[in-house]
C-alpha cells in the first residue's frame, strides 16, 4: 500500500518558535535543515494550513490539526465578527497577532479567506469557524 505511512488528523512537529499559549492560532509548516517544523505566520500571504492544539517551547513538539471543511475549529480572533463573516489572517507585523484570524477588512488589499465565522466573536476569543478556502479576495 502506498499510503501506509501517512497520518490522518493532528500531527506533532517541533516548533521553530515558542508556541506556548498559541492554541487556536494558525500555523504553517517550514523546513529546518530538511525536517518539518511548525512556524508562526510571517505574512498574510503565508499558507496557514494548521491550527495549534497544544503549543510548546521552541524546538519541542507541538500538536496541530490540518484545516479542513469537514470540521469546525476554534480560532483566536483579532477584532470582532458575526456569523457568516469571511475570516482572513490578521496582520502578523503586530506582535502577538501571528496566526490570529480577523474578518475580511474593508482596507484595500489582497486577502485569502481561510474560514467563515459560525458565531459572534469578540477580540481575543476562540471563535467557532468553519475552514473554507474560498480563495483570494481583492478589496479596492
Amino acid at each position: 500500500m502506498k499510503n501506509s505511512d501517512v497520518t490522518r488528523g493532528p500531527i506533532q512537529l517541533p516548533g521553530n518558535a515558542d508556541l506556548t499559549g498559541r492554541e487556536g492560532f494558525l500555523l504553517k509548516v517550514t523546513s529546518n535543515s530538511g525536517a518539518a517544523n511548525f512556524a508562526l505566520i510571517a505574512a498574510i500571504t503565508d499558507d496557514a494550513n494548521y491550527i495549534c492544539e497544544s503549543g510548546n517551547v521552541s524546538g519541542a513538539y507541538s500538536q496541530a490539526a490540518p484545516l479542513t471543511p469537514e470540521q469546525n475549529v476554534r480560532a483566536k480572533l483579532k477584532g470582532t465578527c458575526v456569523p457568516g463573516d469571511r475570516l482572513v489572517l490578521a496582520d502578523p507585523s503586530n506582535a502577538g497577532d501571528e496566526g490570529k484570524l480577523r474578518k475580511l477588512p474593508a482596507t484595500s488589499g489582497t486577502y485569502t479567506v481561510l474560514a467563515v465565522a459560525e458565531e459572534t466573536g469578540v477580540d481575543g476569543q476562540l471563535v467557532l469557524a468553519r475552514p473554507s478556502r474560498i480563495g483570494t479576495v481583492i478589496v479596492s
